[in-house]
């Protein structure tokens, strides 16, 4: 069970009200960690839905994005994202296979995808300056600087969202990851 409480949605008023009610219509429904954040925080869950906005219309194809969410969810232990990742990582056309394969951290037989899972969880797992292989390793599978500043924006939304739902223990409402 969350540890935060969260109004009912007909309860909700001012901005938390307004922005539940543009995630219902985006998407039919306010996700539990949406929820939550929402009704503590309603300029952060606008800013980073702001972020993940300007995401999806960078560089990356949603396939890169998702990859880089459920890797760094992995890492970090947020089941809830793994979870809420792999369904969206499987509506982008990750085959359930591959989700697994990410998951697991094996290789997915993809050399770029492969490449990219191998940096983003290098910036997961260590703290410092990215060495100077990994920066070439990255560029020489394909990615440009411009999808370097775009994974790196994709990596600071799931971080923020892995933090909360670790700290809020929020209760997963997506299919669990298999």
């Amino acid at each position: 069970m969350s540890r935060l409480s969260v109004p009912s949605f007909e309860s909700a008023t001012g901005a938390t009200a307004e922005i539940y009610s543009q995630i219902k219509k985006a998407i039919g429904s306010v996700p539990n960690t949406y929820a939550a954040i929402g009704a503590h925080g309603p300029a952060a869950l606008k800013a980073m839905l702001a972020a993940d906005a300007v995401l999806a219309s960078g560089t990356l194809t949603k396939r890169d994005q998702e990859t880089i969410k459920l890797v760094v969810s992995g890492v970090t232990g947020c089941d809830y994202c793994e979870a809420a990742h792999s369904l969206l990582g499987n509506l982008a056309g990750l085959k359930p296979d591959e989700l697994k394969k990410l998951r697991d951290g094996h290789p997915t037989g993809d050399a770029k995808r492969d490449a990219l899972v191998r940096f983003v969880r290098t910036l997961a797992e260590t703290s410092g300056t990215v060495s100077d292989d990994d920066f070439a390793a990255i560029k020489a599978a394909g990615y440009t600087d411009a999808q370097l500043v775009d994974i790196s924006l994709a990596f600071a939304t799931i971080i923020f969202t892995n933090v909360f739902n670790r700290i809020n223990d929020t209760e997963i409402d997506f299919p669990a990851a298999a």
